[in-house]
């Protein structure tokens, strides 16, 4: 077989011109319609309207024009089949041996600001997915391409042996599905938005690979990192590699906690991360400061951590930034100096998030579990004084209460169990991930050491027992926030009011498992 006559009709027209005349200059008949057909003729490509094809005009606002069985029996008809083959000499039909199309831009329409209902409904390509899929079907005779990265190979071996091979069409067939299914997705979710369905029967979604990674988890994982096909500015994955060697596994998910801690706070702020959890966070007057309250707060576990701010690095905070070793700097920007100076460090990685850097945004978050995922809402609730309930003799004073409210966005971020002390606009002490809360709670008393004198207390979800009460007084604690909530919540009263310590509840539990 040879590729003798070729469909074209594209919204991204990258690279069509080239491609379309290549193919022309090999004797291949090309079809084309709409924008496509006039920007070909316009650059001196031999092309045919696709109503010459059809016999039937391009109707309703171009909304019908390649739905018809001069076209699709052309892409479907199968070519070793005699009866097929009677079929199309029959009727007087030419085989469609190319299809080349991508499809109306639904993505970028509904990513304008402002979007009408109506528009993004009139950007839904039918006959596009339509030609895509029947090309794709009958892939042992017919090549379809969907992205002009395809072009140059197709190419290659049309010149070389005037068709494809069928490893390329198996390949491109199975591009073309992964593309009409990303689009489908893309639209069922903006349909499902648009009526309320927040947990539809059916869980679509897509996501885009940015890129392979060297591996996973660990050296025998392999792994790749994707994003949305509408991420917003100011995430991880929109955010710019200014410096270092590729991220891996392991850095995408540090870094990213760590940005979704630093996003808690407005003033500036500077976060430490380790193995997903944060191992210092302190905020201040401007960065610098902050940065050595995060740093102070733990001066050894932020050794091989991912640092975010969310403020610009300046000249002060970088030559600090550069006398320790950290694997990844987040921040909305660096400044020239900042940049000079931490790009003398051959391996940190240095990212831009840019000035749309903004408070997380509601989305579902997905955990993969065997056979399938939950899904639910990101954790956004957030907690201000007003929302605090005293339950203890003494009221927290006006610096307890602040330190209790910054511990609060803390310990939100924090695997459970969790425990965080805090003081002076910076954590002291943090407790993740123990089987048992007063487990916790003893290893961020351990880390503070004596900075746990005149701290306070911060816990992701009530106490059973009044245990952790009793060992935060011998340390020192002065107040804690916790949801409250337990059958037993009086015990845990009574030992605050026995030491003076100040308790407020929150009626809210952030688990983080």
């Amino acid at each position: 077989m040879a590729i003798k006559r070729a469909l074209i009709s594209v919204s991204d027209k990258t690279g069509l011109v080239e491609f379309a005349s290549a193919l022309a200059k090999l004797g291949v008949e090309i079809i084309s319609t709409g924008g496509t057909k006039t920007l070909l003729e316009k650059s001196g490509v031999p092309v045919i309207g696709i109503s010459d094809v059809t016999g039937f005009p391009e109707i309703m606002d171009g909304r019908v024009k390649t739905l018809h069985p001069a076209v699709h029996s052309g892409l479907l008809a199968v070519r070793d089949n005699p009866e097929h083959q009677a079929q199309m000499k029959e009727l007087g039909l030419d085989y469609i041996d190319l299809v080349v199309v991508n499809l109306y831009p639904f993505a970028e329409t509904i990513a304008k600001p402002n979007v009408s209902y109506e528009d993004a409904i009139e950007n839904i390509d039918i006959g596009g997915p339509t030609m895509l899929r029947s090309a794709a079907k009958n892939h042992a005779f017919v090549t379809v391409v969907v992205d002009a990265a395809d072009y140059g190979a197709v190419l290659e071996e049309i010149r070389a042996q005037g068709d494809t091979t069928l490893d390329t069409r198996k390949r491109l067939a199975a591009k073309v599905f992964r593309h009409t299914a990303a689009y489908d997705s893309l639209i069922s979710q903006y349909l499902s938005a648009q009526v309320g369905e927040t947990f539809p029967e059916r869980y679509t979604v897509t996501y885009e690979k940015i890129q392979d990674l060297r591996y996973g988890e660990n050296p025998h994982q392999q792994a790749a990192f994707y994003r949305k096909p509408l991420a917003s500015a100011g995430n991880l994955t929109t955010a710019e590699q200014l410096h270092g060697k590729e991220l891996s596994y392991n850095n995408i998910n540090d870094a990213n906690a760590a940005l979704q801690i630093v996003k808690e706070f407005t003033e500036p702020a500077v976060v430490a991360v380790k193995h997903m959890n944060p191992c210092g966070v302190g905020i201040g007057a401007d960065i610098d400061e902050a940065f050595v309250k995060a740093y102070e707060a733990d001066p050894t576990s932020i050794f091989g951590g991912i640092v975010a701010a969310n403020r610009t690095i300046d000249e002060p905070t970088a030559r600090r930034i550069s006398e320790i070793f950290l694997e990844i700097v987040l921040a909305p920007d660096f400044t020239p100096a900042a940049l000079e100076i931490l790009t003398k460090k051959k391996n940190i990685r240095l990212l831009k998030l840019g000035s749309a850097m903004t408070a997380a945004q509601p989305e579902h978050v997905l955990t993969s579990v065997d056979g399938g995922m939950v899904v639910q809402d990101r954790d956004l609730r957030q907690i201000t004084e007003a929302d605090l309930k005293v339950v203890t003799e003494r009221a927290p004073t006006a610096e307890e209460l602040k330190q209790l409210l910054f511990a609060w966005k803390v310990v939100k971020h924090v695997k459970s169990n969790a425990i965080v002390l805090a003081r002076d606009n910076m954590t002291v002490g943090v407790g993740a991930g123990q089987m048992n809360r007063v487990g916790s709670a003893r290893i961020a008393i351990e880390q503070a050491g004596i900075k746990a004198q005149g701290s306070v207390l911060s816990s992701d979800a009530f106490f059973p027992m009044g245990d952790t009460v009793e060992l935060a007084a011998q340390a020192g604690v002065t107040a804690i926030i916790q949801p409250g909530g337990s059958i037993r919540d009086q015990e845990s009263i009574d030992a605050a009011n026995k030491y003076g310590i100040a308790m407020v509840f929150t009626n809210v539990r952030h688990f983080k498992h």
